[in-house]
């Protein structure tokens, strides 16, 4: 009977522990999904990657700087174009590598979903890192002098971390600080002045979705830090339109830049908006 007491009163402890353990139990919050429709918002990487065993087609395209209507405001003159192939190693890891025409530019980029957004905002933001190897496949002589020349000059490097926030279901938002390295850049031949090869930069840009699949998205980027020239490099500024469908998105907008790749839009931008030095650019991206 003692025994039996004592087991009934402890039974009364212990039955209030359990409960109160399965009340603090976690509950798992719902992942904001959708913040952006692409993986890329005009120029600049967004948070978004390809599902895991996803594959990504994107193709890039910039015409020449619009003069007036008998180049076709931009169609008839040079162009720039970059094709591109993304794969999910998982629903948070992407790979991807592309080509683009001028400079004969070859590169391999990566990007990383390190933190998602929460519905209830116990995460209030989406966190992303991004970054590439950029390798320009000119003829030697583009670099330099032959002496001073080593293939390691080809290659350039951007890293970035997205920070997004998906206001509501029309907008959303994000921040992206960036870090350029360049291991050869344009150099006076008689003076020590030219581009710096350390570069620091920030983007920002945002996306509206006003009825269906149509949006509208922006995007800025400033180059932070001075470099050794007589003209900075301009800030780039987009401005276009998105519609987008479960496996295809078409971006069409108009810019100041065209040279696709991120660190030499950041830092060789010579366009300025300001001067209405625009052209007009379009991305394709395809999901299978």
């Amino acid at each position: 009977m003692k025994n039996l007491f004592i087991l009934l009163t402890l039974s009364l402890f212990i039955s209030p522990l359990f409960a109160q353990e399965d009340t603090l139990k976690p509950v798992t919050s719902k992942l904001v999904r959708f913040t952006f429709g692409t993986t890329t918002l005009i120029d600049n990487s967004t948070i978004e990657t390809p599902y895991k065993s996803g594959l990504e087609l994107e193709i890039s395209h910039r015409f020449s700087q619009i003069d007036n209507y008998h180049d076709l405001f931009g169609i008839y003159g040079s162009a720039n174009t970059r094709i591109g192939l993304n794969y999910g190693i998982t629903d948070r890891l992407m790979i991807g590598a592309g080509t683009t025409k001028n400079y004969q530019l070859q590169d391999i980029q990566w990007k990383y979903l390190i933190l998602r957004q929460t519905e209830d905002n116990s995460m209030p933001v989406s966190l992303s890192y991004y970054g590439n190897i950029v390798a320009n496949l000119q003829p030697a002589s583009d670099f330099g002098p032959a002496a001073s020349f080593r293939q390691i000059h080809r290659l350039s490097y951007f890293t970035q971390l997205i920070v997004a926030r998906k206001i509501n279901n029309m907008f959303s938002v994000q921040v992206a600080p960036s870090v350029t390295y360049f291991n050869s850049v344009p150099q006076n031949v008689d003076s020590t002045a030219g581009y710096k090869n350390l570069n620091i930069g920030i983007s920002a840009g945002a996306r509206a979705n006003l009825f269906g699949s149509h949006s509208l998205i922006v995007e800025y980027d400033q180059l932070l830090t001075k470099q050794s020239i007589a003209v900075q490099p301009k800030p780039n500024l987009s401005l276009g339109w998105e519609i987008g469908t479960a496996t295809h998105s078409f971006q069409i907008f108009v810019t100041n830049y065209d040279q696709i790749i991120n660190q030499r839009n950041l830092v060789f931008n010579t366009n300025d908006f300001q001067k209405s030095q625009w052209l007009v650019g379009f991305n394709i991206h395809v999901r299978f």
